[in-house]
């Protein structure tokens, strides 16, 4: 069974750093793609990035382009997330996903983390 534990949420001002870290256990990391999703409260769950299941390609939404980064150590089983130049409108609870395929949308994922917390103040 996969299971996919997030980690590096907090609180951090505006401008701000923050690293997140999603390990996952159970089968092949090497065989999924991975993304890293948000919920802010009241809205619905959104995309932020995704990462092919060997790194070669990425996906992001055009509200994190430049801020934001997904990387991924198959070797450690685990993706990251590095956000930078955090706003307060990047307050959400984070959750990672795995999949077989590399998408934007919440149903090619097929495994999901319980999520962390991220809140930016202003």
């Amino acid at each position: 069974q996969v299971q996919l534990v997030e980690s590096g949420g907090g609180l951090v001002q505006a401008g701000g750093s923050l690293r997140l870290s999603c390990v996952f256990s159970g089968r092949t990391f090497s065989s999924y793609a991975m993304g890293w999703f948000r919920q802010a409260p009241g809205k619905e769950r959104e995309f932020v990035e995704g990462i092919s299941w060997n790194g070669d390609r990425t996906y992001y939404a055009d509200s994190v382009k430049g801020r934001f980064t997904i990387s991924r150590d198959n070797a450690k089983s685990t993706v990251y997330l590095q956000m930078d130049s955090l706003k307060p409108e990047d307050t959400a609870v984070y959750y990672c996903a795995a999949g077989g395929r590399l998408g934007f949308g919440k149903h090619e994922y097929d495994y999901w983390g319980q999520g962390t917390q991220v809140t930016v103040s202003s």
